[in-house]
C-alpha cells in the first residue's frame, strides 16, 4: 500500500464523519474486502459505508464530496477486488433496510435492491407470483440483477422489471421505468451514479408447487454443471451471441489452465477459481490469457461478465 493511500486513508476518516455527523448506518475505514466477495481476493476500502437504509444512504451522498469516488457493491458475487483495494468509499448496502419484500398483488413485487435474488425467487413462489424462478440460479443481489440485466435457464431481468428507485450521486431520488433501463444483454443504460435501492416486478398468477418444482430443476441443473462449492464470482465472460463462452474457452484448450492459485474450472471452463490462495491478480491475468488464447485460436472478443474495482497492488 502507498503512502499516498494512507493518507487519503486517514483524511478520509477525518472527514466523513464531519460533513455526515447523523449517520446511522456503518462507516469503517481500511476495511477488507475480501471476506465478502465471493473470490475471496482483494485489498480494503479506504472506507467502507453500510446505510441503515435508503434515506440513510441518500443523506450521506448528499454530504460526500463530488471528488471522493463513491463504488457500489452488494453480495461480492460478481466481483474482482483488486489487490490495492478501492479508493474512496465502497457502499454495501446490507441488512433488513434493503432486503424486505412485498407482495402487492395482481403478480406485482416490491423489493429491496440488498434482498437475495434467491430469496426473492423463494419469496415470488410463496406468494404465487410465477416467472421470476430463474432468479433462483442468479448468484448475488437484486441491485446487481438490475444494473446487469442479470439472468438464467431462459429469465432476464428486464422481462418482469417495471420500474427501479435509485439515489444518485447527489442524494436525489431516481424512478427509473423499465424503458429508462435501456437493457440489452447483460447490459443497461441506467445512469453510472446511480444506486439502486429497490425494484419493482411484475409476474403472472402461478401454482406455488409448479414454481418450486421449477426452481428445484433450475437449483439441480446448476449444482450439476456449475462449481457453486469453490471460491469462484460465476460466469465469467458474456456469450458472445450467437456463441457460448465456455464453447469457444475450451476450444482454445483452457479447460483447467491455472495461474498462481487461479484456474479455469475444469466442471465449466467459464467459471474461474480461486483454489486457496490466489491473488486478485492472479485472476485477472489469468481471465486475459483465456481471452488472449480464445482471439488468437477463433478471433472471438470475449468481453468480461465479472467486474472489475479498485488499484493493483
Amino acid at each position: 500500500m502507498t503512502s499516498q493511500a494512507t493518507a487519503d486513508r486517514a483524511d478520509l476518516a477525518s472527514l466523513l464523519p464531519r460533513l455526515a455527523p447523523d449517520l446511522r448506518g456503518r462507516l469503517l475505514f481500511d476495511q477488507p474486502l475480501a471476506p465478502i466477495t465471493w473470490f475471496r481476493v482483494g485489498g480494503p476500502a479506504d472506507a467502507l459505508f453500510t446505510p441503515a437504509d435508503e434515506a440513510d444512504l441518500a443523506y450521506f451522498l448528499a454530504r460526500c464530496p463530488r471528488e471522493i469516488p463513491v463504488t457500489v457493491i452488494g453480495f461480492g458475487s460478481n466481483l474482482i477486488v483488486r489487490d490495492g483495494g478501492v479508493r474512496g468509499v465502497v457502499v454495501r448496502l446490507a441488512g433488513k433496510g434493503f432486503a424486505e419484500a412485498e407482495a402487492l398483488g395482481d403478480g406485482l413485487i416490491r423489493t429491496g435492491a440488498g434482498n437475495a435474488d434467491r430469496r426473492l425467487a423463494k419469496f415470488a413462489a410463496e406468494n404465487g407470483v410465477d416467472g421470476l424462478a430463474f432468479y433462483v440460479g442468479v448468484p448475488g443481489a437484486i441491485g446487481g440483477a438490475l444494473r446487469m440485466n442479470a439472468g438464467a435457464h431462459g429469465g432476464e431481468t428486464t422481462d418482469v422489471l417495471v420500474e427501479a428507485r435509485a439515489i444518485d450521486r447527489a442524494g436525489r431520488t431516481l424512478t427509473l421505468s423499465h424503458a429508462d433501463m435501456g437493457y440489452a444483454y447483460r447490459h443497461s443504460d441506467a445512469p453510472e451514479d446511480a444506486i439502486f435501492v429497490s425494484a419493482l416486478y411484475r409476474g403472472r398468477p402461478g401454482e406455488r408447487a409448479m414454481i418450486e418444482a421449477e426452481m428445484d430443476r433450475i437449483t439441480a441443473a446448476r449444482e450439476a454443471s456449475q462449481p457453486i462449492r469453490e471460491k469462484t464470482g460465476g460466469s465469467t465472460f458474456k456469450n458472445p451471441k450467437p456463441l457460448s463462452a465456455w464453447k469457444v474457452i475450451d476450444a482454445a484448450g483452457c479447460r483447467g489452465l491455472a495461474m498462481g492459485d487461479a484456474q479455469v474450472s475444469e466442471m465449466h471452463c467459464n467459471f474461474l477459481i480461486n483454489r486457496g490462495k490466489a491473488t486478485a491478480a492472479d485472476v485477472e491475468g489469468l481471465g486475459e490469457e483465456v481471452r488472449r488464447r480464445v482471439r488468437e485460436q477463433s478471433g472471438v472478443a470475449l468481453d468480461w461478465e465479472i467486474k472489475r474495482i479498485g488499484v493493483a497492488g
